[in-house]
């Protein structure tokens, strides 16, 4: 029984590792998302003239940052 008991433990401890992971992805690609969005905005307000390259530029480190961190998968979904 006590065999049982741990092999049910341990599929449940991988159950909610696995569910940890694929939060953080889900989380990490929609951050990734923001942060493109951002760009996009912050560029379309520098080429309308109410924008500054610098706000075009920190958005980009931003984004840059993320990617480095987290990767570019957000980019291709």
């Amino acid at each position: 029984m006590a065999g049982f008991l741990d092999r049910a433990k341990e599929q449940a401890q991988r159950g909610l590792t696995q569910g940890k992971q694929k939060l953080d992805e889900v989380q990490a690609q929609r951050a990734g998302g923001d942060l493109l969005k951002k760009l996009g905005a912050a560029y379309y307000a520098e080429r309308r003239g109410s924008g500054t390259p610098e706000a075009t530029q920190q958005a980009l480190q931003a984004l840059e940052s993320h990617i480095a961190a987290h990767g570019d998968a957000f980019l291709h979904s």
